[in-house]
Parts: structure tokens; sequence; C-alpha cells
């Protein structure tokens, strides 16, 4: 099954739909005159997360959830900024905090007023 995530003019993601395999060729034509639904879609692969593909090339950065941006110049879609202290890798196209998350096993959460992680 193909997925296709339709964007509003804004680019943000609306919705992500199931089209049958036989129909990916022309999912955007399936979904509008086929299924009646207007609006633009955009191919998105559920097995594509943090700009790789275990199969191969990428498809659009991550898999489109409800929320997600579009970024038309990059061709990717990525999630909404977790806190505003976090930025956006380029290579992977997910947010990343400004120090990085502990690796001692035990359970952190994110603090933004002290831009630190806190062990919960």
């Amino acid at each position: 099954m193909a997925h296709f995530a339709e964007i509003d003019e804004s680019n943000i993601v609306l919705r992500v739909l199931v089209v049958p395999d036989d129909e990916e060729h022309r999912g955007d034509d399936y979904l509008a005159d086929d299924l009646g639904l207007d609006g633009t879609w955009l191919q998105t692969s559920y097995r594509t997360h943090a700009g790789e593909h275990p199969d191969g090339a990428p498809l659009r950065g991550n898999f489109a959830g409800v929320g997600y941006t579009y970024d038309p110049s990059k061709d990717v879609f990525y999630s909404p900024q977790p806190y505003p202290s976090w930025t956006l890798d380029e290579t992977t196209f997910r947010w990343e905090p400004p120090v990085p998350r502990p690796d001692d096993g035990n359970s952190y959460s994110w603090d933004e007023d002290t831009t630190a992680w806190v062990a919960v």
C-alpha cells in the first residue's frame, strides 16, 4: 500500500491516506478523480525515518504525520518543533536538543526553562 499526505496552503499535513498498490503510480489523481478528494497530495513512505529508508533512497525525509510540515525547497516532511530551543537537523530532518540526552540508562525529560535534561 502507498501512503499520500494532504497538505494545506501553509504546507502543514492535514491527513495521510492509504492508496492501493495498483493506483500508486497515479496516487494524487486517484484521490482527486476516483475518490473526489480535492487538495494537494504528496506521497510519503512509512519506512522513511530520519532521512533513511532500509531499502534504498528515502522518500521525503520522514513519514508524514498530521501536523507535520512539508518543506518544498528540500522536498521533506518533518514533525512539529517540540521545544523552542531545539533545532532541525538538515540531514536527518529530526529536531535536536541543544544538549545531547545522557546515555546512562536512566530516564530523562527535557526542561525547556533550563535547557537541560532532568532525571525522572
